[in-house]
This record gives C-alpha cells, sequence and structure tokens, in this order.
C-alpha cells in the first residue's frame, strides 16, 4: 500500500514537468459576435491544454496563439458556408425572427492516458435576421461582445461605430450618414465606443480603409489607418486604446473615376482588449508601422456615406476631382450572447 502510494507522488511531482505551459484557470472567456464573423478568446492554456489540443467544434485545429489567450475566428456566416468548423444555424421566426449561430472549443487528447481537464467553451451569437441567399447582411456598424469572467460575473456590451457632429463627440448623427456635395472635403469624426463593459476593457481601432463598394476585401481601397498609426494626412486620431471609446477624424473625399458612385464604404478593424490582462496602448508610430501589411485581430465594423446635392434626393456629380463619397451599411442591429 504505501509504494503505491509513493508511486502516486512520484508521479503528481512530476507531471508539472511535462506541461509546455503554464496552467491557467479556465473561468475566463470573451466572444464577440461580428456582423460577418465570430470571435473567441480563452485563456492561454487552459487547465494545462495547449493551443494544438484545442479544437473549434471538435474538428478544426485552427487557433491562434496570441499574448495571453488562444483566439477562435469563425471568419464566414454566409449560408453558403454557414457549417464552418462545424459552426451550427437555427433560425427562429415570430414577431421577432433571428438567426442563432453555435459552436465550441473542446479539448482532445490523443495520447493513451488524459492528465488535464477537459475544457468545452459552448458559445453562441444571436443576430436579428436579414440573411439572404448568398450573403449574411446583418448590422454591420454594431457588435456585440460578452466577457464571462467566472466568479466575478458576466458583461455584455455593445460596440458600435458612429459618426458625431464634432470634436467633442457628444452627439452621434442618424444613419443614414449624408455628406451634402457643398462640403466635400469637410471634416468627418467617428468614434467606436463600447457600452456595458467595466473600465479594464479598452477599445483598440487597428485598422480603417475606404472601398468603393460595401466589400472590406475590395481590393481598390484608401487606407486612413494602419496598425492603429494614420497613413492619410487627414487623419488625427484623437484616442485610442485609453478607455471604451475611441475617436479619430479625416477629411471626406471620393474615388476618382466612379462618377456614377455615390457611397463610399469605411471599415474600421476593431478590438476589445482586457487591460488587466494585457497592455493594450499600440506601440509609438514609425515608418515601419506602416511598412508591413496589417495582421488582423479583431473583427471589421463598416459604415456608409452618402453624397446628395443639396434639396436633392438623386446623386449629382460636381466639378473638381474630390468628392466625398464614404459609406457604411446599416440594416437591424443584433443581438449576441453566448452560454457555458
Amino acid at each position: 500500500m504505501s509504494y503505491k502510494m509513493a508511486a502516486v507522488g512520484v508521479i503528481f511531482i512530476l507531471l508539472p514537468m511535462t506541461w509546455a505551459c503554464a496552467p491557467q484557470k479556465a473561468d475566463y472567456v470573451m466572444v464577440s459576435c461580428f456582423p460577418n464573423a465570430i470571435i473567441a478568446n480563452v485563456p492561454e492554456c487552459p487547465y494545462g491544454w495547449e493551443i494544438g489540443q484545442l479544437s473549434l467544434g471538435g474538428m478544426c485545429y485552427n487557433g491562434i496563439n496570441t499574448p495571453g489567450f488562444y483566439r477562435f475566428t469563425i471568419p464566414d456566416l454566409t449560408p453558403k458556408n454557414y457549417s464552418y468548423c462545424g459552426t451550427l444555424s437555427e433560425y427562429v421566426g415570430g414577431k421577432d425572427p433571428r438567426y442563432i449561430f453555435y459552436n465550441s472549443i473542446v479539448s482532445n487528447d490523443s495520447s493513451l492516458t488524459v492528465r488535464n481537464q477537459p475544457v468545452n467553451y459552448t458559445f453562441s451569437c444571436t443576430y436579428k435576421a436579414a440573411y439572404l441567399v448568398n450573403n449574411a447582411v446583418f448590422s454591420q456598424r454594431v457588435a456585440t461582445v460578452y466577457v464571462n469572467n467566472g466568479s466575478l460575473g458576466s458583461f455584455k456590451s455593445q460596440l458600435s461605430m458612429n459618426v458625431f457632429t464634432n470634436s467633442k463627440f457628444l452627439y452621434a448623427k442618424d444613419a443614414p450618414y449624408v455628406i451634402d456635395t457643398s462640403e466635400i472635403g469637410s471634416e468627418v469624426f467617428i468614434g467606436i465606443e463600447a457600452k456595458g463593459l467595466s473600465n479594464r476593457f479598452k477599445v483598440v481601432i487597428t485598422n480603417c480603409w475606404a472601398t468603393p463598394t460595401p466589400f472590406s476585401t475590395d481590393k481598390k481601397r484608401w487606407t486612413l489607418i494602419q496598425n492603429s498609426c494614420s497613413l492619410d494626412n487627414t487623419v488625427i486620431i484623437f484616442e485610442n486604446a485609453k478607455d471604451s471609446r475611441s475617436m479619430f477624424k479625416f477629411n471626406s473625399f471620393r474615388f476618382q473615376r466612379l462618377e456614377k458612385v455615390s457611397t463610399v464604404w469605411l471599415h474600421c478593424e476593431v478590438q476589445v482588449c482586457d487591460g488587466e490582462k494585457l497592455f493594450c496602448q499600440p506601440t509609438p508610430c514609425t515608418s515601419r508601422s506602416t511598412e508591413f501589411e496589417p495582421d488582423p485581430n479583431g473583427g471589421i465594423l463598416t459604415m456608409e456615406f452618402q453624397v446628395r446635392a443639396q434639396h436633392s434626393s438623386s446623386y449629382i456629380h460636381p466639378a473638381g476631382p474630390f468628392l466625398c463619397l464614404l459609406a457604411i451599411f446599416l440594416l437591424n442591429e443584433y443581438l449576441g450572447y453566448f452560454s457555458w
């Protein structure tokens, strides 16, 4: 009997030596329900599990190791790929129809013996119904972020991008956002804010760019912010990654040789950073900050700006090469949630 107890004691002492990462408590998870992507962050090395031992939907070992977290992304919510890595979708009808997407992050040890406590992060995101045959068109300027912090409770935040009247950022304009042709070149004030989260969480704007179409992947684009640094000489970043709201401004413009286009779409890659676990401030801007292609870490919010002649509902192309066309697509706002 004593021999068996001694043997168990030796195994217990040697077991930590086999861990490649320092085990973390698995009582923290952040799920961001963006318009066309879902991003789930779980603690790095939960209960000793390495990133190669955790899978999305029990199928895809596609997690990315970011500082302090393992990040799993469902990048495509369109009907043609709604089952990405085991993602399930459900339509709920009624007076307030919704689409719900489900998935989970689970541990899987293929070795003969399992020494870590199994983990299973089951989450879901709910969107107000606006689903087309080939595209998922949910509210493009709004996301929902959920944080479950174990015994400290759960937090819900609505992350939204808005146009404000001036640099005081007190009053948001109503959508659709219209710029009169006489105001081409005027200043546009953008604020991205997370409401409902504690002060420990910071909103970080990583990249912003404009396209002549609603597609953020359009190769015809004009970059405003790259790697949290201004790339357009009219851009001024007032605040970024300091608290729950980040703000910047730029001067309106249009894309040349696209006279028939009356809108331009503004896209911003955003992430919510936990200031108690990570250092959220971007590195100081240097020439090297804009030499490299952005490394997407967050979700994308999109806005549509329309240019119209005064007292007209149709677009009139004025003379001159600089006509503002910026844009965001606004549908019904959506809600999101996740469950354990």
